[in-house]
Parts: C-alpha cells; sequence; structure tokens
C-alpha cells in the first residue's frame, strides 16, 4: 500500500446472459456505425481525425471555433497530437488559425469554407445512417425491473 486510504468500491451487479446480449449487440452496432464513418470519410479524401476534428470545431458548443486545449479535450488527444492534426488540417485548407483577441496566449482554429463545405456534406451522411440505424444505437436497458429504482409506466 502507498499509505493513502483507499475507498472500496461495492462490487457492481452481476450482468445476466440477457445483458450481455444487450451489450454485445450496442457495442457491435456503435462498431458499425464507426465503421461507416471511417469508410464514407476516407472516400471523400478525409482521414477519420480530420472528419472528427473539423465537427469538433463547428459543433463547438456557443460558437464556431476552438482552442488547442478546447480540442485536445473533445477529440481526447494530447495537445500536441491536436497541434499535428490541425497542421495537416490546415495544409489541406480545411481549417486555419486566428489569434484569440481575449488571450495572446491562445489560438483559435476555425474552419474554412472549404471545411465547412465538405465537413455539411459527410456529416448529412452521417445523419442518414444514424436515421437508418434507429434504435440499434440505443444503450440497453439493463434488465431494469420495477422496484429497482428505474422510471416505469404507469
Amino acid at each position: 500500500m502507498n499509505g493513502m486510504a483507499t475507498k472500496k468500491r461495492a462490487e457492481p451487479e452481476p450482468l445476466s446472459k440477457q445483458d450481455f446480449e444487450a451489450l454485445a449487440e450496442f457495442r457491435f452496432s456503435i462498431r458499425r456505425y464507426l465503421r461507416f464513418s471511417e469508410e464514407i470519410v476516407r472516400g471523400h479524401g478525409l482521414t477519420p481525425q480530420h472528419y472528427q476534428l473539423m465537427l469538433a470545431l463547428k459543433g463547438f458548443p456557443g460558437r464556431e471555433w476552438a482552442t488547442m486545449r478546447e480540442l485536445a479535450d473533445r477529440l481526447q488527444l494530447r495537445h500536441h497530437s491536436v497541434v499535428e492534426l490541425v497542421n495537416r488540417a490546415q495544409k489541406q485548407g480545411f481549417v486555419v488559425r486566428a489569434p484569440d483577441p481575449t488571450d495572446a496566449r491562445a489560438v483559435r482554429v476555425e474552419l474554412t469554407e472549404d471545411g465547412q463545405s465538405i465537413l455539411g456534406r459527410l456529416s448529412a451522411l452521417h445523419r442518414e445512417e444514424l436515421r437508418r440505424m434507429g434504435a440499434a444505437l440505443t444503450p440497453p436497458a439493463w434488465g431494469r425491473t420495477p422496484g429497482d429504482g428505474a422510471a416505469t409506466a404507469p
């Protein structure tokens, strides 16, 4: 032991066979969607990472730009990896860097018109695939039973 007090976590409730099947099916659906995304994006000459970068920019809450730090968080990447990703996207004409007028240490990353255009086309295809997949991407209900704290229909 390292001398620090450790908290014991309550053991999670075991999964039933039905729970395993639901989890496996949900994971399969996620993977099918991601595979679709990878193929459609590559078919348009982009890497999946560039699509994710552009989507993170366009979908950033409340504005259409983000800092490197914010992108690193949104993409779950290290700062230096985001810098390299942005460098490559900038060389392809999808994004530009702009100084942040409120923080001299920060750089804003914004989509170009070309980036907006290709992102719009690809995202529309992704939306159609999500519509087609429908309930397959709904998380499992985990075999809830009345009285377990879950909301039940009247």
